[in-house]
């Protein structure tokens, strides 16, 4: 590994402020899963209905380390490359992603109150799931970092284009059975319910592929190509 890759890897969590991010990514989820276990039915209290929530609030924040890694890219793109910067917010996603399984994980497992008959239904296919839905929003994250210079639209780009293309295709009977395919939300609810089979594994791979390859590899172009015009 490079010195330039080993350094984006220590910027994704090495600052105070990314430090803080993820503290404070993980205390949501901590209190959101110990509330949902505290005001949730009996049949209600499985590690797959919590983490459905869970990982779904962190997956908001989660971007935010994609786009700031871009940020460090445009300050120095002579030497900060676009692949390390790609690759380097699988780290805070990733840390995310088990972070989140172990707080659900041990939330259901000490609460004082009754729990459902098979609280660990499926928990193998959730863990997995719950990793890979973080991985794909930093990768959300750092390709509307490449595509939008400014942080603060970048951030709400990541959220308003998944939850309007979704809601948009949810509108019209005839597009709704696009979203899994199409949306990252789609398959989100496929994955951390656990209840994966091969079609909906094609399913994610295909929202992979739009939102996590697709959308980087646009950036990457647009980056590039705003370069060579600001040189000439």
């Amino acid at each position: 590994m490079d010195e330039t890759t080993r350094g984006v890897l220590r910027r994704s969590l090495g600052t105070r402020g990314r430090s803080l991010l993820l503290v404070g990514t993980l205390a949501a989820g901590l209190l959101s899963a110990v509330a949902l276990i505290a005001a949730a039915d009996p049949a209600d209290r499985t590690f797959a209905a919590v983490s459905d929530p869970v990982q779904s609030l962190m997956s908001v924040l989660t971007p935010l380390f994609g786009i700031l890694l871009v940020r460090d890219l445009r300050r120095a793109p002579d030497t900060v490359g676009v692949v390390p910067t790609v690759l380097a917010v699988l780290v805070p996603a990733v840390v995310i992603g088990v972070g989140g399984v172990l707080i659900c994980a041990a939330t259901v497992a000490l609460t004082p109150a009754e729990v459902a008959d098979e609280p660990w239904r499926h928990a193998g296919t959730v863990a997995v799931g719950s990793v890979l839905v973080q991985v794909v929003a930093g990768l959300v994250g750092t390709g509307l970092g490449l595509l939008l210079r400014s942080t603060v639209l970048a951030f709400a780009a990541t959220i308003v284009l998944p939850l309007g293309l979704f809601g948009l295709l949810g509108a019209v009977d005839a597009l709704r059975p696009a979203q899994p395919w199409v949306t990252p939300l789609g398959s989100v609810r496929h994955l951390l319910s656990g209840e994966m089979s091969p079609l909906r594994w094609v399913q994610w791979l295909c929202v992979l592929l739009i939102w996590g390859v697709g959308l980087n590899a646009l950036g990457a172009a647009v980056l590039r190509r705003g370069g060579s015009a600001a040189r000439r």
